[in-house]
């Protein structure tokens, strides 16, 4: 790849045909991309020099720190990108990258002059506390940052709520806790007041963590920051167990929430083979995306049948699930299933129509209304005896730690949301891209919500395990589906 010099054009984003979804003029300008040679395209994320003039610049401190001595090429390069899509066919074009996380040469803060500081929002998720610490000792240990602080209870916590002091020491083992020792909420967000705290405090570094909603209020912080020329990092880490950010690989918290809901399967079918046509009913999270109950299903082999938001079924008729059921208790006399709570909503009679103070809708519990819909069907109209007992463990799910895997990989998070504060990067989140950490622009993580592909080899996979009816009607279902959504490369 060439160097990002003078010989690349830096373009507004209405100026280049890139698929990157439908965007406002006003979402248009605030894109700062680089264009090279072959159609590559750097959609890369803000800097504090971009607005704020004459910074002065310091000698990372890692380069004298003994930790890091050994290693070879430590500092990223500053023409490292990370591709977008790395399948790819001999003629196609480079395609759009983003910049590579990690610790550069020269740092924008003095480790004295940091005043940082760390909110959550949102629901639970395993890993939170770990991220907390991983960005305390990160500060401190890579860094030398002494002062940092936790905001209390969300973004309504920088305006109505005590600050919480955090070093080392107060954070040593809570990873080993679920939760948040910050405490959290949903909604909250007044850009304004939440501003003239940061500005009022002297912060400089805010790390924010939450979902797609968390990260939309952040983005609005970060431009009220610059409109105000403050010289202030805003770094968000996106959480949600649902694994529902776009762009990057997976979200932390979701391999542990597998984890976890694979007791809650084994119960359930421990419970449907111990008794005569038992069925075993699971609820698990998924409120628009299907990820946990397709990853647990899959990972399980015990599932009969998972349903899932991004695919819709019916129960009556033929190849209906009603249908299956009766076959599956007729070859097998057991049956799990397993379903997500956001699927099937469109069935549910008299469906809630409000939201709750993150903007998202609130749910019916489908998990209850299936089962009394299949009690009856079968009590009824077929005259069949059935056992079904019904599991919902959706909170035990996210309020567990994080487990080893997650750990490792809220590290990395913590780590490279540092390395890009210190290095003046701003209104960014940071998340794996194909297995290497990126700087993502905030626009790109809140654009869209990752779903679940039913027309992909993953899906596929499902079925094959499950044997279960793909629930599509007919071909014309087929195309709809397939318009929907376009399968990753």
């Amino acid at each position: 790849m060439g160097s990002l010099d003078d010989s690349f054009a830096v373009h507004n984003l209405n100026n280049i045909s890139c698929s990157m979804g439908e965007v406002t003029n006003s979402q248009q300008q605030k894109k700062k991309v680089v264009i090279g040679d072959d159609s590559y395209v750097l959609e890369d994320v803000p800097h504090l020099s971009d607005y704020i003039s004459n910074l002065p610049t310091y000698t990372n401190p890692l380069q004298h720190n003994a930790s890091y001595s050994v290693v070879k090429q430590y500092f990223v390069d500053e023409d490292d990108t990370v591709a977008e899509k790395v399948v790819v066919h001999k003629n196609s074009p480079r395609g759009l990258h983003f910049r590579r996380a990690g610790p550069c040469q020269k740092v924008y803060f003095e480790p004295d002059d940091v005043y940082a500081c760390i909110v959550t929002c949102g629901g639970l998720c395993p890993g939170l506390n770990t991220v907390i610490r991983e960005i305390v000792c990160g500060l401190h240990y890579m860094y030398g940052v002494s002062r940092v602080m936790g905001i209390d209870g969300g973004y309504r916590g920088f305006y109505s709520k005590n600050t919480i002091p955090l070093t080392p020491k107060v954070v040593n083992d809570i990873h080993k806790r679920g939760g948040t020792i910050l405490g959290t909420s949903r909604g909250g967000h007044v850009t304004k007041k939440i501003v003239d705290s940061i500005q009022d405090r002297g912060i400089n570094q805010v790390y924010i963590i939450g979902g797609d909603g968390t990260q939309r209020g952040a983005a609005v912080i970060f431009e009220e920051i610059r409109r105000r020329g403050l010289n202030v990092a805003v770094a968000g880490i996106p959480k949600t167990i649902d694994n529902d950010i776009p762009v990057i690989d997976k979200s932390f918290g979701f391999d542990s929430a597998v984890e976890e809901a694979q007791r809650a399967i084994s119960a359930a079918h421990v419970e449907a083979t111990s008794f005569e046509n038992g069925i075993g009913l699971v609820k698990l999270m998924g409120r628009d995306s299907g990820f946990i109950a397709m990853y647990a299903t899959l990972a399980s082999r015990d599932v009969d049948c998972c349903l899932i938001p991004e695919s819709p079924f019916y129960l009556e008729g033929s190849g209906g699930l009603f249908e299956y059921i009766e076959h599956r208790l007729k070859d097998n006399g057991h049956m799990v299933i397993v379903i997500a709570e956001g699927a099937g909503q469109e069935l549910v009679s008299e469906s809630l129509k409000s939201t709750d103070p993150s903007g998202n809708k609130l749910l019916q519990d489908v998990g209850l209304w299936i089962s009394e819909r299949i009690k009856e069907h079968f009590s009824k109209q077929k005259k069949m005896l059935i056992n079904l007992k019904y599991i919902d463990p959706t909170y035990m799910i996210r309020a567990i730690p994080s487990n080893a895997s997650d750990n490792v990989y809220c590290t990395l998070l913590a780590q490279s949301a540092v390395h890009g504060a210190m290095a003046g990067y701003t209104g960014f989140t940071v998340g794996p891209v194909n297995n290497r950490h990126a700087y993502i622009p905030f626009n790109r993580i809140i654009e869209k919500q990752n779903k679940v592909v039913i027309t992909d080899r993953m899906w596929a996979r499902l079925l094959s395990s499950t044997n279960q009816p793909s629930f599509l009607r007919t071909r014309v279902d087929i195309i709809k589906a397939n318009k929907d959504e376009e399968p990753p490369t």
